[in-house]
């Protein structure tokens, strides 16, 4: 190449990269104008990240084309171990005493039923085989955990403590379980009848004990490192930091739950590092919200809005058997035994907001198979957004409506 050339191309990808940093620097200041925007109208903000992500991309006014799933998968799954951490990090174990048990059983069971209800109904309607039917109902299970906070939050409404503590853990703990049922429904989709029911088992233990034992130990290693070390404040945050990332990473690569690993190791580290360092508590709350607006930008840039309406009237009635089937059944199923009040059972399931998660789900069957996968991933958009919009828009209309705006003593005194 000549020197003009070499000269010409290095100009260009020096100027590219400026554009981004440019693009990047823009989109965080109009992300938090947004945020600023929504809580003044009541909208849920992680809906204000999503819409603007569309707004900039391929059909939108910058018209950018953006459509890497693999590193979509990454970000994601970096964006998704920080924001469980954080929620760790901000969960006292008084709080885990609360309601571990029924949010334990909600997180497992009561994901499990919600899947099996949403898929069944996608079977009957859609006209589609058992186990993309179920795939469809796993993927859309969970609850977010960063919506729910936020929205608990900004609703103003008074909760018993059992019942606050029960939202936040559940949301914290259900993504595990759904992460293992979308990847045993995908084994079963490519490979039918290659795994029993012995085989299932197997894999759920490994997922869930092996997450649960890596977190729990690498909780008590960071608090001990953390009360042992001298660490500069500045050093403290990123030592943490790089610890949740690479402990997430350790238990994906051993077929453990990340997402339980970390979020277990942040409750733990904070137990043992009680009270968290007034340094700790605000970088990670920043870097939450950091990954919170890169994951749902970059959601929002992967979907092509003209193409979504095709994908509407399947998603309406799966959001419909979710919204005001399967998650009611699932969390009055599992709650009532633990002698949760009806009120307090009819909140829980109208609480049960979804966000990242299942639209992150869903980008692992289009790795393997873009044409199927596509179709999951565009319904799935759809489905979070119908959730935010109805149940996060009516999160405090619902507290009034089941009696939560009293001081939760008197509150629980009338259940």
């Amino acid at each position: 190449m000549v020197p003009d050339a070499m000269i010409a191309a290095g100009r260009a990808a020096m100027h590219h990269a400026h554009e981004v940093i440019l693009l990047a620097g823009g989109l965080g200041i109009l992300s938090i104008l947004a945020a600023v925007a929504s809580r003044r109208i009541g909208a849920p903000v992680l809906l204000a990240f999503l819409a603007l992500g569309m707004l900039v991309g391929e059909d939108g006014p910058l018209g950018i084309h953006y459509n890497d799933y693999a590193t979509s998968y990454l970000i994601g799954s970096v964006a998704l171990a920080v924001i469980l951490f954080e929620g760790g990090l901000k969960t006292p174990v008084s709080m885990l005493r609360k309601a571990f048990w029924p949010a334990l059983v909600l997180a497992t069971i009561g994901v499990a039923v919600t899947a099996g209800i949403v898929g069944g109904v996608v079977a009957m309607v859609d006209g589609l085989s058992i186990a993309p039917s179920l795939l469809a109902g796993a993927v859309v299970a969970p609850t977010d955990a960063a919506a729910v906070a936020v929205l608990l939050r900004r609703s103003g409404a008074a909760l018993p403590e059992r019942l606050s503590a029960l939202l936040e853990v559940e949301s914290g703990l259900n993504d595990p379980m759904s992460v293992f049922l979308t990847f045993l429904l995908i084994h079963l989709i490519a490979v039918p009848g290659s795994l029993g029911a012995i085989g299932a088992a197997a894999l759920f233990l490994e997922e869930m004990i092996g997450g649960a034992v890596l977190g729990l130990t690498g909780g008590w290693l960071l608090g001990q490192v953390m009360r042992r070390l001298p660490l500069e404040p500045a050093l403290a945050t990123v030592f943490l930091l790089g610890a949740a990332l690479g402990l997430f990473g350790i238990a994906q690569l051993l077929g453990a739950s990340g997402f339980l690993a970390v979020y277990l190791a942040g409750v733990i580290t904070r137990a043992l590092i009680n009270p968290l360092r007034s340094d700790v508590a605000p970088f990670f709350e920043g870097m939450a919200w950091l990954s919170q607006i890169i994951l749902f930008l970059m959601l929002g840039l992967l979907i092509t809005p003209h193409l979504l309406p095709e994908y509407i009237p399947g998603a309406l009635g799966g959001a419909a058997a979710l919204i005001f089937l399967a998650r009611p059944v699932a969390v009055f199923g599992t709650l009532l035994p633990f002698r949760f009040s009806w009120r307090e059972a009819a909140f829980s399931a109208w609480v049960g907001l979804r966000g990242a998660v299942p639209i992150y789900l869903s980008i692992i069957p289009v790795l393997g198979d873009p044409e199927r996968g596509g179709t999951l991933f565009a319904s799935m958009f759809i489905v979070v957004i119908l959730s935010l919009i109805v149940q996060g828009w009516t999160v405090g209309l619902s507290a009034r409506l089941l009696g939560f705006t009293t001081p939760p003593e008197r509150a629980g005194s009338r259940n």
